[in-house]
């Protein structure tokens, strides 16, 4: 890395921190939308760690997790680059909708074009403009709608490197989880980024604990990467929980409609056969309880009371 680079054609030189705003996109009403961009670089050179949330506008704790981190200064390295974006999508977050004002969820939209629709352009430009000083990132993510995922890290199961840093980033769950085509992190896994997904809590709702989850995990891995020693704010031995290693999970979903009532937590170990929860109708005539098929851990409980069939209630995973 040398000693100046550019990001957004504003160079960034050794031991400063600079806020870059990435404007590539406009409101309706013509204003501007600018997305903030902190850029911490160490004294001396080393490698560059992207922290970023709010892909999706309505994950607002993610967004909460690199606000702490920045707030805190912990994103300041001694050797090496951080580079913090705690808001990608601001129109979302202005709407507290998951989606880009086109309708479409920017997650799908990656590597994006410079001739495609407006979530496509800017996920275009961010691949273009920023991507390519990183070497890792840290994804910050929540449940969608009522879904509330326990604290895990999703990597690809086949990458060792990923693998050792989710456990070093010590989440209770890690998940192998394959990323889907046109999301953030399968476009960065091509490019031979290592990625950690955290995911955590739900949509429009900040969790304290998983708050500091997402905040230890990242003050982990900067601490073992060497961008900065964090000896006085890593957990001791004694303190430390294995993480639970995730190879295979399903969904159970409502078979019927109705008012949703669940018997379970998020995180907590299942025997096959118990309870999981129970749906009904809203005049006390029908209630149909379902059980659990097959051993495992709840990684995500839906938490909202009525819900149609179909809807996905229940993630389960196996180790």
């Amino acid at each position: 890395m040398p000693n100046d680079f550019k990001i957004l054609n504003q160079k960034i030189g050794l031991g400063e921190t600079v806020t870059i705003n990435m404007d590539i996109a406009r409101l309706t009403t013509r204003s501007k939308i600018d997305i903030p961009i902190i850029v911490s670089r160490g004294k001396t050179k080393g490698p560059c760690l992207l922290l970023i949330a709010g892909i999706h506008g309505d994950e607002t704790n993610g967004v909460e997790i690199v606000r702490q981190i920045i707030a805190a200064g912990y994103h300041k390295p001694e050797k090496g680059t951080i580079i913090c974006i705690p808001l990608l999508n601001v129109f979302g977050f202005l709407n507290q909708s998951r989606e880009f004002p086109d309708g479409r969820d920017l997650n799908r939209m990656f590597p994006g074009s410079n001739k495609g629709s407006s979530a496509s352009k800017f996920a275009y430009y961010l691949m273009k403009e920023v991507i390519p000083k990183v070497d890792y990132c840290i994804d910050y993510h929540t449940g969608g709608a009522q879904r509330f995922n326990y604290s895990q890290v999703r990597i690809n199961g086949s990458d060792e490197t990923s693998l050792e840093l989710a456990k070093v980033f010590g989440a209770p769950f890690i998940v192998f989880s394959k990323s889907q085509e046109k999301t953030f992190r399968n476009s960065m896994v091509k490019l031979g980024k290592k990625v950690l997904l955290f995911e955590g809590g739900k949509s429009l709702n900040l969790d304290k604990n998983v708050t500091k989850t997402g905040v230890q995990g990242a003050i982990n891995v900067m601490h073992y990467l060497g961008f900065r020693d964090f000896s006085s704010k890593i957990l001791k031995p004694t303190n430390l929980i294995s993480p639970i290693v995730i190879k295979n999970s399903k969904w159970i979903r409502a078979k019927h409609s109705g008012m949703y009532r669940s018997y379970i937590s998020a995180g907590q170990k299942v025997e096959k056969g118990i309870k999981l929860g129970s749906i009904s109708d809203p005049y006390g005539e029908l209630e149909k309880i379902f059980k659990n098929p097959q051993e495992g851990y709840i990684l995500n409980s839906n938490h909202s009371p009525v819900v149609i069939q179909g809807d996905a209630l229940i993630h389960i995973g196996f180790e």
